[in-house]
């Protein structure tokens, strides 16, 4: 079985220390749609953060 995973959104916030939680909160509550949602550094400014929502 093949598993596809779509990038539906990505968008560059500025780091807080707590976003992590709220991307944990996202993950727990939706990931019954189908949803997952992602957060890394920007690798060309670390104060920022790159936000991804994903469909698996």
């Amino acid at each position: 079985m093949e598993s596809k995973i779509e990038i539906l959104s990505t968008v560059t916030i500025e780091h807080s220390d707590d976003l992590y939680k709220i991307v944990d909160g996202l993950n727990r509550t939706l990931k019954r749609e189908n949803l997952m949602f992602g957060l890394a550094l920007d690798q060309d400014d670390k104060n920022k953060a790159v936000f991804t929502i994903y469909r698996t």
